[in-house]
């Protein structure tokens, strides 16, 4: 049974049919999901769904892309809801992106840091966003590490070179991989895939976004995870049920979940 580990099932898209995306995900051996905020509305959304479903946990936070629109309290709702909604198992997403310019570069860091800050004091892992920022991240990163030593957390939908990965899981962080590790052209990641330490390894969908390559073009949704995770496996020499078995297994550490 696997654990996606990243998808936004707030989104609009799944309005009308969240309830058949929920049941095509059990029917695909996808049992359980977290869901993870990028703004105040979608935050307590997030935290609805998650109290709603037994399946679905929820992750709450301001993503650099949406900061520009933050308003006063915002990031205190954040820290209100990690403390206190049981549901909410981790932090984020937060991190950096160099691709869109909406945010002011020095408002990025300084939320980025804020979202570390909370993850470390509330011992909750913290899920990252990267985009043409791999050095920034890892400086940061680096930063906390040193201070405060290894991290909890997640550098989501992977899509780096294999040195800023091998920093990332030397200072404690999991990698997990997206629809984009099946694409033709991503033969890099893919021999990147093959370097990450199993013990660090996680798979998500990062749903609506970035279907597998068999259903490229269509809404992503949870139940589309096991695309990805038969090309992961193959890569691996793994069966389905080893690789479900630890990535599963890796997810469940991460978020203090049994």
């Amino acid at each position: 049974m696997f654990f996606d580990t990243h998808t936004h099932l707030f989104d609009e898209r799944f309005r009308d049919d969240l309830s058949a995306v929920l049941d095509r995900a059990q029917v695909a051996g996808v049992t359980r999901m977290l869901c993870l905020g990028i703004d105040r509305a979608s935050n307590h959304a997030t935290v609805a769904l998650a109290q709603s479903h037994s399946t679905i946990w929820a992750a709450v936070g301001l993503h650099p892309n949406y900061l520009h629109n933050v308003q006063p309290g915002d990031w205190d709702d954040v820290v209100r809801l990690a403390q206190n909604e049981p549901r909410v198992v981790a932090i984020g997403e937060t991190g950096l992106d160099r691709y869109w310019h909406d945010t002011p570069w020095s408002d990025q860091e300084t939320y980025f840091q804020y979202h570390l800050e909370l993850a470390r004091r509330l011992n909750k892992p913290v899920a990252i966003h990267c985009r043409d920022a791999a050095a920034d991240v890892v400086r940061i990163v680096r930063e906390h590490y040193e201070r405060y030593g290894p991290l909890r957390g997640i550098m989501h939908a992977y899509s780096g070179d294999a040195e800023t990965a091998r920093q990332c899981w030397e200072m404690g962080l999991h990698i997990s991989f997206a629809g984009m590790v099946t694409y033709p052209k991503a033969t890099g990641l893919r021999q990147v895939l093959q370097q990450i330490p199993l013990d660090k390894l996680l798979l998500e969908t990062d749903s609506p976004y970035l279907p597998p390559q068999a259903v490229r073009g269509q809404r992503n949704e949870p139940a589309f995870l096991v695309h990805t995770a038969r090309l992961v496996a193959s890569l691996r020499n793994l069966s389905l049920e080893q690789l479900a078995e630890i990535t599963t297994r890796n997810a469940c550490n991460l978020f203090g979940l049994s």
